[in-house]
């Protein structure tokens, strides 16, 4: 988008100056000046009485070939020392579901050497043909190298849609890859699907702070890129019988990097794997204060699970923010997620509601969480937790 102002037309009346929120407009001599501050907000060009500002769309990049011509659903399969990650089998799972809606092959794309185990695990996850880019400076991550990688193998193959996890390798080096082959980008996805007739993928995210979710389109240049927040899609059940291509490749020339990576430190410590738990216990605002986390941590002890929280739990300083779960925390999957004083507020949605069984606890029953919940309990959870607490210690003797 661009600004312009007309200086034919323009009568220097000032109306701009004083109506632009952001003072991003000056006078200069007779004529009003957009300055770099700027959002193109539009507020100037409804004021002015003469019509002399204009906000004009800049021309869209052109594809550089037939956009037809692309066809197929990848997923790139992160590996940190040769174990693939997990969000790989998650994307694979819903990749094999809109694969499937769009009739073309699902392939998993995988950087590395010494890998054959990886390969083999994402065959029986789903995948159809998976392309191995080998090259040692690809075992470790250095974001020049897997641009330039991903980009040759997109321009060669020519997939119509492109999924990675937004995990911190993923948002590094997926937005170099986009810009270079003139593609959109949507980050942080917590939602796909297809629509068959325009075979567009249809990428929806949290917006304005996770007050909305927004559905975000790419009609005009392929392929769709997404990136995928981890623990929102379903994984497969491993199948050892699949089988698959394999396509290896070697670069055409030396791959390079801008950095080079001296040591790979293992850090040891007490730490939470939240996003990978079976069963979460979380709690929210409604748990009052920290004491009532006292009671979660005991269910979640009896269960075999971990405690979670809500962003207001850990702003109280309740819980830590390792435990936070939503838009601005993480985001997570379990086949029991217990919601106990949590409100439901979309933010927090965003980051649970694919979970497997959803059981929530409030004493308001016209809590959103409920929206959402599989098994709704309307009470105190004072009163409620204790006697669940109780139920569970009495069935495991």
């Amino acid at each position: 988008m661009a600004i312009m102002v007309k200086t034919d037309i323009c009568v220097g009346c000032g109306a701009c100056v004083s109506q632009c929120p952001f003072g991003a407009i000056d006078m200069k001599g007779e004529f009003a000046a957009i300055g770099d501050k700027c959002t193109l907000c539009g507020t100037c060009v409804d004021v002015c009485p003469v019509s002399a500002i204009e906000i004009t769309a800049e021309p869209k990049a052109a594809q550089a070939d037939d956009i037809t011509a692309y066809k197929g659903v990848w997923v790139f399969a992160e590996q940190r020392g040769g174990a693939v990650a997990p969000v790989s089998f998650e994307l694979l799972g819903e990749g094999r579901r809109l694969a499937d809606k769009l009739g073309v092959q699902l392939s998993a794309v995988i950087f590395g050497t010494g890998i054959e185990p990886g390969i083999k695990s994402l065959i029986e996850a789903g995948a159809d043909k998976v392309y191995v880019y080998e090259d040692a400076l690809l075992n470790e991550f250095h974001e020049d190298a897997y641009a330039d990688a991903l980009t040759e193998l997109i321009r060669e193959y020519k997939p119509e849609a492109v999924l990675v996890g937004a995990t911190s390798i993923g948002r590094a080096f997926t937005p170099m890859v986009a810009w270079r082959i003139r593609t959109g980008l949507t980050a942080d996805c917590t939602s796909l699907d297809i629509d068959t007739e325009k075979r567009q993928l249809q990428q929806t995210r949290p917006a304005f702070g996770g007050n909305i979710m927004a559905t975000i389109l790419c009609p005009d240049n392929r392929p769709q890129m997404s990136t995928v927040r981890p623990g929102v899609m379903k994984r497969l059940a491993a199948d050892p019988s699949r089988t698959g291509e394999v396509v290896r490749k070697k670069p055409a020339k030396p791959l390079t990097s801008r950095t080079r990576l001296h040591n790979v430190i293992e850090v040891a410590g007490h730490s939470i794997n939240i996003s990978e738990a079976e069963i979460i216990v979380s709690g929210g605002r409604g748990m009052g204060s920290d004491k009532g986390f006292a009671l979660l941590k005991e269910l979640a002890e009896v269960l075999g699970g971990v405690v979670g929280a809500s962003r207001a739990a850990v702003d109280n300083g309740w819980m830590p923010y390792p435990h936070q779960i939503g838009q601005t925390g993480r985001t997570v999957c379990p086949k029991i997620y217990f919601a106990c004083g949590i409100s439901g507020a979309i933010q927090h949605l965003a980051g649970m509601q694919s979970s497997d069984l959803i059981i929530a606890i409030n004493k308001d029953a016209s809590a959103p969480i409920f929206n959402v919940a599989d098994f709704g309990i309307v009470g105190d959870v004072y009163e409620v937790l204790p006697q669940i607490i109780k139920q569970v210690k009495e069935a495991r003797g």
